[in-house]
């Protein structure tokens, strides 16, 4: 019984109080999963430049002069910024896979949390108000993001435990549900070549995703293939570089209501999560349907959905 969150702004002029109406949308939902949280933010971009979002549980060790290494490592320019367990360096972003590579193979105590051009995502073990707070997500900026509070049933109450998870660049999942078929689906990816980190359901379902895109489906087509290729319950809210993506599985079983202005398109568990947007009373509200795809972009049309064959 997990509790989901996205907010996707149509009005730029809102993108500076992102951080603080997601951190409202998330807390309103903690009594829906109290072990961990987290929340993913897409922020402006540099161009040329990625970001590489990493956590250590002792950042004072672990964070020292990180940048000086990896600097070193890779021959590139490198900038740093720390917000408690978490670290965003900034690379060029023809640089990812080395920089990923060196810190997995010589910072084992770092752990790659996201990566891409606009994503920074922050989770960590605990209550939505506590790690909102830790990183000051309600100062943050953006365009979009997706917010997530567990209650865990497939794995470990750990920080890679939390969502949102994020497997290719820009792309990052939260969930609300439980895949009976992770197990199998994991061992495939795998030896296809994608990276799974955890044991969590979640993270394949995401990798699932990444995959797909990898072999040429738009993450339309990946999500309706879900629907085929997953097994068990659940609601995912996905996010990209461009905006964010919808679909329940053909039972929908597990709560989720939308609400879309001239504004915003928001989502939630509950509809609770909402009642404190701009507008909210003029909304429309909606219920999304089961084996539907639902995707807002910047770079498309407003609103885009399609039923599942």
């Amino acid at each position: 019984m997990c509790g989901i969150v996205g907010l996707f702004l149509k009005d730029r002029s809102l993108e500076p109080k992102l951080g603080e109406m997601l951190t409202d949308m998330l807390i309103t939902m903690t009594d829906r999963g109290p072990d961990s949280a987290g929340i993913a933010i897409y922020t402006a971009g540099s161009n040329g430049r990625a970001k590489l979002t990493a956590q250590a549980d002792d950042p004072t060790a672990s964070f020292d002069k990180l940048d000086n290494a990896l600097r070193k490592a890779i021959q590139g320019s490198v900038s740093m910024s720390i917000k408690d367990t978490h670290a965003v360096l900034e690379i060029q972003t023809d640089q990812m896979a080395a920089a990923r590579s060196y810190l997995t193979a010589n910072h084992p105590n770092v752990r790659i949390m996201s990566r891409g051009e606009t994503l920074e995502i922050y989770k960590e073990v605990g209550l939505p108000k506590n790690v909102a707070e830790r990183f000051d997500i309600r100062r943050m900026s953006g365009s979009h993001g997706i917010g997530h509070t567990r209650m865990a049933t497939e794995s470990a109450v750990t920080t890679l435990g939390a969502h949102p998870f994020n497997t290719g660049m820009d792309q990052c999942l939260v969930h609300n549900g439980s895949l009976s078929n992770h197990n199998s689906l994991r061992r495939k990816l795998r030896r296809a070549g994608v990276q799974i980190v955890t044991e969590n359901d979640t993270e394949v379902g995401a990798a699932y995703l990444t995959w797909k895109m990898q072999n040429g489906a738009t993450l339309g087509e990946a999500l309706q293939s879900s629907l085929t290729d997953l097994d068990g319950f659940f609601t995912f809210v996905v996010g990209t570089k461009d905006g964010f993506g919808v679909v329940r599985d053909p039972i929908a079983c597990k709560p989720a209501v939308m609400a879309e202005t001239d504004q915003y398109v928001a989502f939630g568990s509950e509809y609770r999560a909402l009642v404190n947007l701009p507008g909210i009373e003029t909304a429309r509200i909606w219920e999304p349907e089961p084996a539907t795809v639902y995707f807002w972009s910047h770079n498309t049309a407003p609103t885009e959905h399609e039923k599942a064959a």
